[in-house]
């Protein structure tokens, strides 16, 4: 009997989404797409509880909005999108982060938007609520905007308890959660802020990406702008695991291995003002030891001439055996490993530049 499990990755670009499709063997691939041709699209997420792909999109005209999908982008269905009320000193300026919630929860999705907001759904997207509990935190008057606005751009659920959430907040830090949003309190003790006054604020520092470990809900990873860093006890405390080992600390993107807790990978990028790869050369760098040691892989990549950069969430992995790795970069193109970062090949050369990389495997 053939395996008929698809393999799809969900681009997210500057001009439209594109959907790309192969087997478990990866080795070839379809296109689907524009989707939204014209529209940013900065976010695409599968919830494997409903089917339903999101969309978070944006328009320099337009505004921003969310799309939904129950049949990966055949057709699109506009949902409200989370909004504060008219008149009000606050408006959504950008979606863009959406989050299914948790499996024991149908129908909670969760969506970061700038200005420094969480929205929740308890319909699949249809009406949204204000999360006031991180919207009107005490130390919101010390949150700062970074260069792309002041947003929540990731959310992480714990899967082993629905009232347990994280988000990382550019620049204000990371916040968690034990009271399903009620309640927040910020989680950065040992990240370094080297741009503040105060170096090790309570608040202020600036997360690019949040992951947590696949198989303890208390090890998480964070590519901050200033560092590399790992907590083993849910955020109380901060390690750094980038300096000394890595050729830069600074970065947006980073990514973890579906089934292992100390795989975990990042793009390196020359520093803050110079924003592009190290020495001319495009590497993912991976850890097996949860960030205690790190190894460069450019197999495949371009290694001379190679300024390249990548976006906070242009890195993903599937969960296939063995994992595949992809990133997508701000010039368009789009590598993948299917051997979890040993060697690369190209999907596509030619994409507009890449904002986000989703992906999902459906079995039958």
């Amino acid at each position: 009997m053939s395996d008929k499990t698809r393999v799809l990755v969900f681009a997210g670009t500057r001009k439209g989404a594109f959907i790309f499709e192969s087997d478990t063997k990866r080795e070839n691939w379809k296109i689907n797409g524009p989707h939204f041709a014209g529209w940013s699209l900065q976010h695409m997420k599968y919830d494997h509880r409903t089917g339903n792909l999101y969309a978070s999109l944006d328009h320099m005209v337009y505004g921003s909005n969310i799309h939904k999908s129950a049949d990966f982008g055949e057709n699109w269905e506009m949902v409200e999108g989370p909004h504060f009320p008219e008149g009000g000193e606050r408006t959504v300026e950008r979606i863009w982060h959406v989050q299914p919630g948790h499996d024991s929860r149908p129908g909670v999705v969760w969506a970061g938007v700038d200005p420094g907001s969480l929205f929740k759904s308890e319909d699949d997207g249809k009406t949204w609520l204000s999360v006031d509990g991180i919207n009107n935190h005490p130390t919101r008057e010390k949150w700062e905007p970074g260069a792309g606005g002041l947003m929540v751009h990731t959310v992480v659920q714990d899967p082993s308890n629905a009232d347990r959430m994280f988000v990382a907040i550019s620049a204000a830090g990371v916040f968690r959660t034990e009271d399903g949003g009620a309640s927040w309190q910020p989680k950065n003790v040992g990240v370094l802020a080297d741009f503040l006054p105060e170096h090790y604020p309570e608040v202020g520092q600036c997360c690019h990406h949040l992951v947590m470990s696949p198989d303890n809900a208390d090890v998480l990873y964070q590519q901050n702008h200033c560092g590399v860093y790992r907590t083993v006890d849910g955020g109380d405390h901060w390690t750094d695991i980038g300096t000394g080992r890595l050729p830069s600390t600074f970065g947006f993107p980073m990514a973890i291995h579906p089934r292992d807790g100390k795989t975990i990978y990042v793009v390196p990028m020359v520093s803050s003002e110079y924003r592009y790869t190290p020495e001319g050369k495009f590497r993912v760098f991976r850890s097996r030891n949860g960030g205690d040691s790190w190894e460069g892989l450019g197999n495949g990549l371009p290694q001379e001439n190679a300024y390249l950069n990548v976006f906070r969430e242009a890195l993903a992995t599937d969960s296939c055996d063995p994992a595949g790795v992809y990133v997508g970069t701000g010039s368009g193109q789009l590598f993948y490993s299917r051997n979890e970062g040993d060697s690369w090949q190209a999907i596509n050369y030619t994409l507009p530049p890449v904002y986000s990389i989703g992906t999902a495997v459906i079995n039958g």
